[in-house]
C-alpha cells in the first residue's frame, strides 16, 4: 500500500502485551466451549493471515448474537476482542488508522474485560497517530465551521418551546469567582443550587468543542457511544467537586441538537453541569417536593417523575402547575451546581455540548 508523503513513521507492530500472554489460555477456553473453527482461524491470524483474522471476528460476532446478551458466554466476548485486535494490527501496519479505530471501537463496545487494557492502549496510540498524520497532511488551517453560532439563538422565540411559567419566578442565583469556602457554606451544606460563572475560561474545550473540524478529526470516524477519551484533556475537574471530602463518581459528556429534552428526574450525587458549547434551559424543584412530583414506582424509573412539564396532565397531576421552582438559561461558559436529589428538567436551546461531574461527600 502506498502512503502519503507526510505519513507518520510507525513501528511495525502494535503492542498488545495482555493478548500475547493470555492468548494460549483464551484459545484453550474457547476450545472447551466448542469453538474449534474459531481457534483455527485465530491461530492463523496470529501468524499473519488477515483473512483468517476477519473470519475469526465474524465467528465471534455470530456468537455474540446467538441469543439474549445476558446469555452470551463471557469467553466469546473475549474472543471477539482478540479477533478485533488481530484485525486492527493489520490495518495499523498499513497506516489505515480509521479502519483500525473502527475495529477497535467495536471490540471495546462488544468485547469482554480480559483484553480491555490492550484495546484502550491501542485506541490511544492510533488516535494520536491519526491526529498527527492529519496535522502533517492538512496543516493548522483556522476553522470557520462552528458548532453553534450566536445567530442560532433568539430569546424571543424561546418561550414558545418552554414549559408554562418559565423564567417568570425565581431565577437561579449567579456567582462569579466564588471561593471554595463560600461555596461550601452557602450552597453545598445547605443544598442550594447556584450558577458558577467565569470558571471555564482556561478550558481548551471552550474553543475546541465549538469547532466542527476539530470534533470530526478527533471523533468523527469513531464508534464510541459512551466515552471519547481524546476529549478528556480538553476539560478540567472543577475544584468545587472536592468539597465535602468525597470522591468523584463519574464524568459524562452530553451532546445533542436544539430541542433535546431530559425529562424531570433527580440524581443521587452532587452534580456540576458545565455548559461548554451552546445554551440550555434548566428548571429545578427541591427534594422536599418529591411527593407532589409523583416518581415512578418501578425500581428502574424511581428517579424519574411522571409529570411531563411539556404537557402536564392537569386532571392527574392537578397541583403540579402550582409548585414553586427555580429556573434559568445556562449560558455557554457557565456551570450549575445541582444538589443531590433535586429534581431537574433540561432542554437544549441550541446545539449543545455539556459535561456533568458527579461526586459524593465523605461517608456516603
Amino acid at each position: 500500500m502506498s502512503t502519503a508523503a507526510h505519513a507518520v513513521a510507525l513501528p511495525d507492530q502494535l503492542s498488545t502485551p495482555i493478548l500475547d500472554s493470555e492468548s494460549h489460555y483464551l484459545l484453550l477456553s474457547i476450545s472447551s466451549h466448542g469453538g474449534y473453527a474459531y481457534v483455527s482461524m485465530a491461530t492463523l491470524a496470529a501468524s499473519g493471515d488477515f483473512r483468517a483474522a476477519e473470519a475469526a471476528r465474524e465467528m465471534a460476532w455470530e456468537q455474540l448474537h446467538s441469543g439474549p446478551w445476558h446469555s452470551v458466554l463471557p469467553v466469546w466476548r473475549d474472543a471477539y476482542s482478540m479477533a478485533c485486535l488481530y484485525v486492527a494490527k493489520f490495518h495499523y501496519r498499513n497506516g489505515e488508522f480509521k479502519d483500525a479505530l473502527r475495529v477497535l471501537d467495536m471490540g471495546f463496545i462488544m468485547g469482554g474485560m480480559l483484553l480491555r487494557k490492550d484495546l484502550v492502549s491501542a485506541i490511544q496510540i492510533i488516535s494520536a497517530k491519526a491526529r498527527e498524520n492529519d496535522v502533517q497532511t492538512h496543516g493548522f488551517e483556522k476553522s470557520e465551521h462552528k458548532l453553534v453560532r450566536e445567530a442560532e439563538f433568539q430569546k424571543s422565540e424561546v418561550f414558545r418551546f418552554l414549559p408554562a411559567k418559565s423564567l417568570s419566578s425565581k431565577i437561579v442565583v449567579k456567582r462569579s469567582a466564588l471561593s471554595l469556602e463560600t461555596f461550601l457554606r452557602e450552597h453545598f451544606l445547605c443544598g442550594c443550587p447556584v450558577i458558577l460563572s467565569d470558571y471555564m475560561t482556561h478550558w481548551p474545550a471552550r474553543t475546541k468543542w465549538n469547532d466542527m473540524d476539530y470534533l470530526i478529526k478527533v471523533a468523527g470516524d469513531r464508534t464510541v457511544p459512551v466515552e471519547i477519551n481524546e476529549l478528556r484533556n480538553d476539560i478540567c475537574i472543577p475544584d468545587y467537586c472536592f468539597v465535602g471530602g468525597g470522591e468523584l463518581r463519574s464524568v459524562n459528556a452530553w451532546f445533542g441538537p436544539a430541542g433535546t429534552v431530559t425529562p424531570l428526574h433527580r440524581d443521587p450525587h452532587h452534580n456540576i453541569l458545565a455548559q461548554v458549547v451552546g445554551k440550555k434551559y434548566i428548571r429545578l424543584y427541591p427534594a422536599s417536593l418529591s411527593g407532589e412530583l409523583h416518581p415512578y414506582s418501578e425500581t428502574m424509573l424511581c428517579n424519574s417523575s411522571q409529570v411531563d412539564l411539556d404537557n402536564i396532565d392537569e386532571r392527574e397531576f392537578s397541583n403540579a402547575c402550582d409548585l414553586e421552582f427555580m429556573d434559568c438559561i445556562l449560558e455557554e461558559g457557565e456551570m450549575m451546581y445541582i444538589p443531590p436529589k433535586w429534581w431537574h428538567y433540561v432542554r437544549s436551546l441550541t446545539t449543545s455540548f455539556s459535561v456533568s461531574f458527579w461526586w459524593s461527600e465523605q461517608g456516603s
